[in-house]
């Protein structure tokens, strides 16, 4: 048997209007933001791409520290006119930070970082202790 249901439409359009009478209410709640990482490994190097979308190269700080890669930052809410409603508001702002522990030593000194449409990557090379190393057998 089957059961029906009667749905008033008024209900889920009283629920709807509520949601965006709460995010009106709370227009400066600040979110703990993440970030995506993509973490690979060569022979020479670890390479790290962090999306970082809208987010200025001056706001990002990187910091090396016993082996624990460290990027942090902030995304600003842009600046908010008087007097403006929003009927939505879904982009987040806010501070973000993400750690990398590394399995090997890495060479801080050598860690390079650029930025490109929205992507950082970082090149951390890996000490010259950690590569894998030819030994050559000599013949007497």
């Amino acid at each position: 048997m089957t059961a029906l249901m009667r749905v008033n439409p008024n209900t889920l359009f009283n629920e709807f209007e509520r949601l965006f009478e709460r995010e009106a209410a709370q227009p400066h709640m600040r979110h703990n933001l993440t970030i995506a990482l993509d973490v690979s490994e060569d022979e020479d190097a670890y390479r790290i791409v962090a999306s970082v979308p809208g987010i200025s190269p001056d706001d990002i700080e990187i910091t090396m520290e016993d082996d624990m890669l460290t990027i942090e930052g902030e995304v600003s809410s842009g600046a908010d006119e008087e007097n403006v409603r929003y009927h939505m508001r879904e982009r987040r702002y806010g501070s973000f930070k993400r750690s990398i522990r590394f399995p090997l030593t890495v060479n801080a000194d050598a860690i390079e970082a650029d930025y490109d449409l929205g992507l950082l990557t970082l090149t951390v090379p890996k000490a010259e202790i950690v590569k894998p190393r030819r030994i050559e057998v000599k013949v007497k």
